[in-house]
């Protein structure tokens, strides 16, 4: 087996292995499920697992380079319209190809699919621009986010309600697998043409960015796009009896997501020959190992969406609704909390973010205190989504005083740790957070009788949040200890040059 292919395959049964075992033991010791779904359930997370595996390695392969290449490119051209267009064009792109986009689209009622699909993918190219804009322009990340923000939460009001928490989900869902690490890609390769000491941290901030537009756009489609009919219909689980009634769902569903998925890859592709063609910028094995890296990516996300869609996601919801029906339906918060424990802790992504700080801070951070820092925060996160599930409280009393405190925050931390921050809102909110805790949410809300659209929705948003929240609070601790250091550092050169004095005048 290709040996970066084990590793993928390692990092996705680490993401997808603990959400698996808690809910065998929950279906063992607190909710009895039927075997053919449990069937369906563990079928849908192997599917899962290999297509992670299979995306990931495919957009490291294809999607990385490809993202270097443009920005790197785009920055040599002298004319801002062709910038412009460029990091519009390709925005809009690589987000329809974003397969945690379509597993949300997919569960949000009242909006045609296309529809969100659309707003959304619009929202990151208007959006990708303007932080292109600002590296080149050399305009302050702290400050721009706060004007950003605070027009949203303006916008925000003006929105019907039925949008809000569905808006604010799509800014997190959207800066998945397949757009970050091409966003990424793109920063590094504008960071890579300038020579200032603020280069390399400007690179970071694009993400950010890209989970604004589709908070914005959507809001807008609610205020001028007025849905009819907002009802939630309730996953419906087949009946399955042998493992070849579960096969067979999974087989049937196979070419219709095959379908979805090469329509959505392919202007990725063709944009691809056409830079190539322009450009010249890959030799030969380059270009045959990207087309690779394409294949891979088509083959994950069908495996990923077949598996999400048929036999990961219904259980999710089904195992939400049956909670809530209890009479002890509170517990639902602490193993809503644990599931956000594991889930950020097991993100591959996070990982290399981890890592990420860790040389940034030259060690003074660890990966282990990160991990920590960040499972605390997502788990605290998810407990207080479950507990709006269950209670219906607004979105804006959780919300407006987290963005509030990680906006205050950026006045007090390196810069640097602002655009890692809010990068990472959209790095923590991974593949595992849509495919199961939404699903989760969405059951538990219609057990208890609430607005799905209202009170389920938002689970991601909160999950988005708090990293901004928890990285923060490092880069605080960070600073703090850097001056300390810095004042000891001082104080024993003192202590030595007045050692030096006295010992002359002896």
């Amino acid at each position: 087996m290709n040996q970066k292919l084990k590793e993928k395959i390692d990092e996705s049964v680490s993401a997808v292995l603990p959400i698996t075992v808690i809910v065998l033991l929950l279906s063992i010791f607190v909710v009895p499920m039927e075997t053919g779904t449990i069937a369906l359930f563990l079928v849908g997370a192997l599917m899962l697992i290999i297509g992670m595996a299979f995306f990931q390695l495919g957009a490291e392969m294809a999607m990385t380079p490809l993202g270097e290449g443009v920005g790197s490119q785009i920055m040599k051209t002298k004319r801002l319209s062709v910038l412009v267009i460029v990091c519009f064009i390709m925005g809009v792109i690589i987000t329809i190809a974003e397969p945690d986009l379509a597993v949300l689209a997919n569960q949000v009622p009242s909006i045609p699919n296309n529809v969100l699909i659309w707003t959304v993918a619009v929202g990151v190219g208007l959006f990708l621009v303007m932080a292109v804009l600002r590296i080149l322009f050399k305009l302050s990340l702290p400050l721009l986010l706060c004007i950003l923000y605070g027009a949203l939460f303006l916008l925000s009001f003006a929105a019907p309600a039925d949008f809000i928490a569905v808006a604010f989900d799509s800014g997190g869902v959207t800066t998945g697998p397949m757009t970050v690490p091409f966003i990424m890609a793109i920063g590094i390769g504008l960071s890579s043409t300038r020579s200032d000491k603020d280069g390399s941290s400007d690179s970071f901030g694009l993400i950010s960015f890209c989970s604004i537009g589709p908070i914005v756009m959507v809001l807008l489609l609610g205020i001028f796009y007025h849905p009819t009919d907002a009802a939630y219909n309730a996953t419906v689980i087949p009946d399955v009896i042998t493992m070849q009634d579960v096969m067979r769902e999974f087989v049937h569903m196979v070419p219709d997501y095959g379908k979805e998925v090469f329509t959505s890859i392919l202007p990725v592709l063709i944009v691809f020959l056409l830079f190539q063609l322009i450009s010249r910028r890959y030799h030969r094995m380059q270009m045959i190992k990207m087309l690779v890296g394409f294949l891979y990516t088509i083959i994950g996300l069908i495996l990923f969406l077949t598996g999400v869609n048929v036999g990961f996601a219904p259980v999710g919801s089904l195992l939400g609704s049956s909670l809530a029906a209890q009479t002890w339906k509170w517990v639902l918060i602490p193993i809503g909390a644990l599931i956000g424990y594991y889930i950020v802790k097991a993100e591959p992504a996070v990982q290399v973010l981890n890592k990420q700080v860790e040389d940034v801070t030259n060690g003074s951070i660890s990966r282990e205190a990160m991990n920590l820092c960040l499972s605390i925060g997502v788990s605290a996160s998810v407990a207080l989504a479950m507990l709006r599930v269950l209670t219906g409280i607004s979105i804006y009393w959780l919300l407006i005083p987290g963005y509030i405190a990680a906006l205050t925050l950026t006045r007090f931390v390196p810069k640097v740790f602002v655009g890692i921050a809010f990068d990472s809102g959209g790095v923590a909110s991974g593949p595992m957070t849509s495919t199961f805790l939404l699903p989760l949410a969405m059951g538990a809300c219609t057990a208890v009788g609430g607005n799905v659209v209202t009170d389920a929705f938002g689970v991601v948003a909160m999950v988005a949040m708090a990293p901004l929240i928890a990285i923060q609070i490092m880069g605080v601790l960070y600073h703090i200890k850097l001056k300390k250091s810095t004042f000891a550092t001082v104080v024993m050169e003192d202590i030595d040059d007045n050692a030096i004095l006295d010992f002359e005048e002896e």
